[in-house]
């Protein structure tokens, strides 16, 4: 078993470009590539959250404010619009759409 961030991250690099660039997929060396890879992304992921704690224990000792995670850049509004009163013909005027309600097929 890998124990380095850098030997873990070179097993995922070697895995993800042998699946790039095959032809037609190997199936009898998926399951060892896919075991390999779940266990070399697991050490990288404790690697990279043991190095987040440390800087982050650093950095507030040094009374520097630490930056929010970047897993949520854009925090939701806690609760949603009003809903808008009945028009005169008693139905509800149609939300304006927001930007998750945008289709994502923009080919650009």
């Amino acid at each position: 078993m890998t124990t380095s961030f850098r030997e873990a991250y070179g097993v995922l690099q070697r895995h993800a470009e042998t699946l790039r660039t095959q032809d037609e997929p190997n199936i009898d060396d998926l399951l060892t590539i896919v075991t390999e890879s779940v266990s070399a992304y697991k050490v990288c992921k404790q690697r990279i959250d043991a190095v987040e704690e440390a800087l982050k224990a650093a950095l507030d000792g040094a009374g520097v404010e630490v930056p929010p995670s970047p897993a949520a850049p854009f925090p939701r509004p806690a609760s949603p619009a009003p809903a808008k009163a009945p028009g005169p013909t008693g139905q509800t005027a149609a939300p304006a759409a927001s930007f998750d309600d945008m289709d994502d097929d923009i080919p650009f």
